[in-house]
């Protein structure tokens, strides 16, 4: 089994392609480079230092939102267009649950929360059960920080933090969070194409595919242009 992982949810773009039990190869960047001009030339380069075709994959496991609008677009357009070309199915995983199965078998929450600005965050909350299998606590939402930290507050463990929201509001659950509170290496803060390759295998199992055709991004809620567009219209 072979599965190519895709993801452009945020700043990071990652690649990485997993075959049976083992990543053969993983290429993420997390600098300011437009996902139009990076994706591409890395999954060539990712299956070219693997010696992997990608007419050898069985599916393309894509990282789904919430998450930036443009970003997304591109790994959806680009799975989708490999998806038609190849005839092979998409897994869709959620960008938070593939944020949080990158800390698989801690005994935690996790909580990844992405910057969504105007003071709110793209997030959820996960823990592992005895078997390893990742299970939800709050479903992925947009919510102000001060909503995650009431709703979390009275949970009977420790969360850990991830995300690119961490560095902007790590001071406030400091000061307003009545949990305990641990924040994630480097290593694990921030997505994987490796972590969404990894979930994806077990939705693959799960049966749990799509047609290109089908696929569509998790935005959540509505683009900027949208929004004021929607506000303009209102006043």
């Amino acid at each position: 089994m072979r599965i190519l992982g895709i993801e452009t949810s945020s700043l990071v773009a990652g690649v990485a392609i997993l075959t049976d039990d083992v990543i053969t190869g993983e290429y993420n960047i997390n600098h300011k480079k437009t996902h139009s001009q990076t994706l591409m030339p890395m999954i060539e380069e990712i299956c070219n230092m693997t010696e992997i075709r990608p007419d050898m994959l069985d599916a393309i496991a894509v990282s789904s939102g919430p998450g930036s609008f443009t970003g997304l677009r591109i790994g959806s357009a680009s799975a989708k267009g490999m998806g038609l070309a190849l005839d092979i199915p998409l897994i869709h995983v959620p960008t938070l649950e593939a944020m949080a199965y990158n800390l698989w078998g801690t005994d935690k929450y996790i909580c990844p929360i992405m910057d969504a600005r105007r003071n709110q965050v793209y997030t959820g909350v996960y823990h592992f059960d005895k078997n390893g299998n990742i299970c939800t606590d709050i479903e992925q939402c947009a919510i102000s920080i001060d909503d995650l930290l009431e709703k979390t507050g009275n949970f009977d463990k420790e969360l850990i933090f991830v995300g690119d929201g961490v560095p902007v509001f790590k001071d406030t659950i400091l000061e307003k969070g009545r949990n305990t509170y641990l924040f994630a290496p480097a290593h694990m803060n921030r997505q994987r194409g490796a972590g969404v390759a990894m979930l994806g295998k077990e939705y693959f199992l799960a049966g749990k595919t799509e047609s290109a055709k089908a696929h569509v991004p998790d935005y959540l809620r509505l683009s900027q242009a949208e929004r004021e567009r929607q506000e303009k219209e209102n006043a």
